[in-house]
C-alpha cells in the first residue's frame, strides 16, 4: 500500500486508487476498481457503474435515477417526475443527486441544484431563489420580465429580480407565480432535472411552493429529486414535505447503512488489498456502515500512517470520535484561535462564505485569514465548492459536510454566537443588502432594548410581507417584542404582528390585537384599522358576536364623523352575513335611518349606502330603489379610490354585497363588470386564494344569472378547485359548491350535480353566514331531482322558514 495513492496489486485483482484528498471530494467520485478475475478473501460489493465512495451497493437507486432521466429526454411531452431520496446524515443522499446530475448533463439536460441549510431556515425562499439563479442571472431584466409574463411582478420580489415596493404580498399568489415561473424556464430550457438537497432544512416558503409545484408535475416534463432526513422538521414544514412525497406517486427511496462487505470492499479499495479482514470489520462496526463516517475514517487512517491489521483495530475507535462531535471540536481547537475563530465565522455566515466576509466577522486580516482557510481545507472541515453543482454564487468555501458545519456551529460559545451574529448583521446592512437580509441574524442576537434592532426587525418584517412571506414577519416582529420595545412603540408592534399573523393564525391575532388596544400609543386611523382588523379576526375565528360587540364598543367612544361611521359600517357589514336578523332585532331600520342622511361624500357613507341597499335587496324591496341606492355609493359608475378589490381597508365582503345587489335586482350589466374587475384584480395582483375563489365564484353566478350555464359550469369549477385549496367548510367553499349545484341543476345535469354534493359536503349543517343562492333551497331542488321527493319537501319547507326569519 502506499498512502499517498498509486496501485496496490493482490491476487488477480488491480486497483488504481487515487489519494483521498479533502473529503468533500467523497461525493465527487475518487475511486475506480476494476476487478480482472478470480480472487479470493471476502466477497467485496462494487458499485457498478459509479465511481463515488459513497455510491457502494447504491446500484438499484442509480438505476432508479438514470430510468428517470432517460423517460424524461424520450420527447418534450414526457410527463414529470418526481423522486425523494430519505437517509440518515452521511448515508450518500449529495453523492447520489450528484451522480443524477453526472447522468442528467451526460444525456444533455439542463440541471438546476439547491441545498438547505441548517441555519438558514429562517431565510424566506432561500432554496428556490438558488435553484432558480442559474436561470435568472442569464437573463437580462426585459427577457426576465418577458419569460415571466404577468407573474413577473408577483413572483420577481420573492425571487429577488425586482423591488416588492409597499405592498402585502398573498401568499398563494406569490406561490402560484413561482410555479408559473418554473413552468415557463422549464419549457425554455427542457429537458430540465431540478435537484434539492437537504430539503428537511429549506425554508418553509420554499417547501410550500414545492408541494404545489409537485401536483402539477403531470403536465409538464421535468424531473425533480429532492433529498431528505427523516424526521428533523415538524409543523407546517414537515406537512409539505409529506404532500410532495405523496406527489411522487411511488415510494420514496430509503437509504440504508453499508453492508460488513461493502465497507471491507470500502477499506481494501482505500488502505490497499492487505486491510485484514478483522480491521475491516472493525472499520464497519465503528462507522455503522456511514458511508460518510467510513470515508473520514480511512481518510484519518491514512494520516495516521495505521497499518490496516487486527492488532491496530482497536485504535479506529478514537481515530472516529475525532471526526465529529466533540472530537472534531478538539481537532479544530489544535488548529489555533485563529483557525477556530475563522470556522466560527464561516458557521455564522453559513452560505456564501468568502475569505473576505469571514475576515471581517473573525477580526482577522487577509494573509491570516487565507492561512486559516487553508489550514482548515487540510483537515477537511472546509473545502472548495464543487462547480460541477452548479449553484450560482461567489463562494470561496463551503463546509465538507453538513454535520461538521452544525458541530462547529454548536461549538460556538452561546454569548459569543449571539454576538457574532449581531456583527455579521451589520456587516449584511452596512453592504446594502437590507433589513430583510440581516434578519436571520438579528433574529439570534441577545436581547437588550436595543431601539434600532427593533427599528430593523419591523422593516425585516415589512419586507417580508411585501414578499408573500407572512411567518417570517411574524418571526421578526415576536424577536422584537423580546427586546422590547419602547413603551410608544410597544402596542405599534402588537398592531404590526396581528396584520402578519392574520392569514395564517386569526386566534393569534386576537391576542395580539386586544393587548395592542389595550397599551397606549394606538390612537387615530391606526387605532380604528386594528379595531377592524380585530373584528375581522374574530369573525373568521367563529366568534360573530365579539366581532360586532367589540366594533360596537369602540364607536361608542368616538365623536360622529368618518372613523365613528366606519365602525358603524363594518358593525352592519358583520351582523348582515349572518343568516338570520334573530340576534339583532331593528337592525334593518337602523341602518336604514342612517343611510338616509349619507350622500356617499366619503368611503364611510358609500359603504353605509352599500350595505343598505344589499339589506333591502336580501328584504326584498323596491328593485328600483335598491339600485339608485347602490349608485349612490359609486363615484361616476366606478368603484371610488380606496374602496378597490384589493384595498385593504374595507375587504372584499362589501364589493361583493354591492355586486349581488346588482345581480339579484337585473341590473347584470354592473354586476358582470364589478365580478370581472375582480376577477382582473386579483390575477394582477397574485390573489390566488380566497379573493380568488370568491371572483371566480361571482363570475360564474353572473353567468347563470344570464342563462350562460355552460360558461358558468366553467367559472364555477375553477373556483371550487381553487377552495379545495384554501380548505373546505368556509363560506367561500359553500358559496362555490351551491352555485355549481345549481347551474348543474339548471342544465338538466341531476346526476352530476348530486356527485358534486356529496363529493363537497353539500348538506346540513349549512354554515351560519349568508351564502348566495340559498343553499336550503338549492339542496330542496336537488333532491327533487333525484327523485328523494318527501326528502325535498322537507327541505323547501326549512328553507321557508328560515327566509321568513
Amino acid at each position: 500500500s502506499t498512502p499517498g495513492g498509486g496501485v496496490t496489486r493482490h491476487g488477480n485483482t488491480r486497483r488504481e486508487r487515487a489519494p483521498l484528498g479533502p473529503p468533500g471530494d467523497y461525493a465527487r467520485g475518487l475511486y475506480v476498481i476494476r476487478a480482472t478475475r478470480g480472487g479470493s478473501g471476502m466477497t467485496e460489493i462494487r458499485p457498478s457503474a459509479a465511481p463515488s465512495a459513497a455510491l457502494w451497493e447504491r446500484d438499484e437507486e442509480v438505476a432508479a435515477l438514470a430510468r428517470a432521466v432517460d423517460t424524461l429526454c424520450a420527447d418534450r411531452s414526457s410527463p414529470g417526475g418526481l423522486l425523494v431520496l430519505r437517509g440518515e446524515a452521511g448515508l450518500g443522499k449529495t453523492a447520489l443527486l450528484a451522480e443524477t446530475r453526472r447522468i442528467a448533463e451526460r444525456r444533455g439536460c439542463t440541471v438546476w441544484s439547491a441545498r438547505g441549510g441548517e441555519t438558514l431556515r429562517s431565510v424566506p425562499f432561500n432554496v428556490v431563489r438558488q435553484l432558480l439563479q442559474p436561470a435568472l442571472v442569464s437573463m437580462l431584466p426585459e427577457e426576465a420580465r418577458e419569460y415571466l409574463g404577468d407573474w413577473y411582478d408577483i413572483a420577481g420580489p420573492a425571487l429577488g429580480i425586482t423591488d416588492p415596493g409597499d405592498r402585502h404580498a398573498d401568499p398563494q399568489g406569490v406561490c402560484e407565480g413561482l410555479v408559473a415561473a418554473v413552468r415557463r424556464l422549464a419549457r425554455r430550457d427542457w429537458p430540465l432535472v431540478l435537484l434539492i438537497d437537504d430539503a428537511h432544512w429549506a425554508d418553509q416558503e420554499t417547501l410550500y411552493w414545492l408541494a404545489a409545484f409537485a401536483e402539477r408535475l403531470a403536465d409538464l416534463s421535468v424531473l425533480v429529486v429532492v433529498a431528505r432526513r427523516p424526521g428533523e422538521i415538524s409543523g407546517v414544514s414537515a406537512a409539505h414535505l409529506d404532500a410532495v412525497a405523496a406527489a411522487a406517486g411511488r415510494p420514496v427511496t430509503t437509504l440504508s447503512a453499508l453492508t460488513p462487505q461493502a465497507a471491507a470492499g470500502l477499506t481494501r479499495a482505500t488502505l490497499g488489498e492487505n486491510a485484514d479482514a478483522a480491521f475491516c470489520r472493525e472499520v464497519w462496526a465503528v462507522t455503522g456502515g456511514n458511508p460518510y463516517e467510513t470515508v473520514e475514517l480511512l481518510a484519518k487512517v491514512q494520516d495516521s500512517e495505521l497499518e490496516p491489521v487486527e492488532a491496530h483495530a482497536g485504535e479506529l475507535r478514537d481515530l472516529n470520535r475525532s471526526a465529529r462531535g466533540g472530537g472534531l471540536v478538539a481537532r479544530l481547537e489544535q488548529l489555533g484561535i485563529d483557525a477556530t475563530r475563522f470556522a466560527w465565522a464561516a458557521a455564522i455566515l453559513g452560505n456564501d462564505i468568502t475569505v473576505a466576509l469571514v475576515a471581517r466577522l473573525a477580526t482577522l486580516n487577509v494573509d491570516d485569514a487565507a492561512r486559516c482557510a487553508e489550514l482548515l481545507r487540510s483537515a477537511r472541515i472546509l473545502t472548495a465548492p464543487d462547480p460541477a453543482a452548479g449553484r450560482a454564487g461567489t463562494a470561496d468555501l463551503e463546509f465538507v459536510h453538513p454535520l461538521i458545519a452544525t458541530a462547529v456551529y454548536n461549538s460556538i460559545p452561546d454569548a459569543l454566537r449571539r454576538a457574532m451574529h449581531g456583527i455579521a448583521a451589520r456587516i449584511v446592512t452596512d453592504s446594502g443588502r437590507g433589513a430583510a437580509s440581516a434578519a436571520r441574524h438579528l433574529l439570534e442576537v441577545h436581547p437588550d432594548d436595543d431601539e434600532e434592532l427593533v427599528w430593523q426587525l419591523r422593516e425585516a418584517a415589512r419586507e417580508h410581507l411585501a414578499v408573500g412571506a407572512p411567518d417570517a414577519a411574524r418571526r421578526c416582529l415576536e424577536r422584537a417584542l423580546e427586546e422590547p420595545p419602547r413603551p410608544e412603540v410597544h402596542a405599534h408592534v402588537l398592531y404590526e404582528l396581528g396584520c402578519a399573523t392574520f392569514l395564517t393564525a386569526p386566534a393569534r391575532t386576537i391576542g395580539h390585537l386586544r393587548t395592542a388596544l389595550g397599551m397606549p400609543g394606538l390612537d387615530g386611523d391606526r387605532r380604528v384599522d386594528a379595531v377592524v382588523r380585530l373584528s375581522q379576526a374574530l369573525l373568521h375565528n367563529d366568534q360573530m358576536e365579539e366581532a360586532v360587540r367589540t366594533v360596537e364598543a369602540e364607536a361608542a367612544r368616538l365623536e360622529p364623523g368618518p372613523a365613528r361611521m366606519r365602525l358603524q359600517a363594518v358593525r352592519f357589514m358583520w351582523e348582515g352575513l349572518v343568516a338570520g336578523e334573530t340576534g339583532s332585532p331593528g337592525r334593518s331600520e337602523r341602518l336604514a335611518e342612517l343611510a338616509a342622511t349619507c350622500t356617499g361624500r366619503d368611503n364611510s357613507e358609500r359603504a353605509l349606502l352599500i350595505l343598505r341597499g344589499f339589506d333591502a335587496m336580501m328584504r326584498g324591496e323596491n328593485a328600483e330603489e335598491v339600485v339608485e341606492v347602490c349608485d349612490r355609493a359609486l363615484v361616476n359608475g366606478r368603484l371610488a379610490p380606496g374602496l378597490g378589490w384589493t384595498d385593504s381597508e374595507w375587504g372584499v365582503e362589501l364589493l361583493l354585497m354591492l355586486a349581488s345587489a346588482y345581480a339579484y335586482t337585473d341590473r347584470l350589466d354592473r354586476a358582470d363588470s364589478l365580478y370581472n374587475e375582480a376577477l382582473h384584480a386579483y390575477e394582477t395582483a397574485g390573489w390566488s386564494g380566497g379573493h380568488l375563489v370568491l371572483a371566480h365564484a361571482y363570475v360564474g353566478l353572473g353567468h347563470r344569472r344570464r342563462g350562460r350555464l355552460e360558461a358558468a359550469e366553467q367559472s364555477l369549477r375553477e373556483s371550487l378547485r381553487l377552495a379545495e385549496r384554501v380548505g373546505r367548510g368556509l363560506p367561500l367553499y359553500w358559496t362555490a359548491t351551491c352555485n355549481l349545484v345549481d347551474t348543474l341543476l339548471a342544465r338538466g345535469h341531476a346526476e352530476a350535480a348530486w356527485e358534486v354534493a356529496e363529493r363537497h359536503g353539500f348538506a346540513p349543517p349549512y354554515p351560519s353566514t349568508i351564502v348566495l343562492p340559498d343553499p336550503r333551497s338549492v339542496r330542496g331542488r336537488l333532491l327533487l331531482a333525484v327523485g328523494r321527493t318527501k326528502d325535498g319537501v322537507n327541505e323547501l319547507e326549512a328553507a321557508e322558514k328560515a327566509a321568513a326569519a
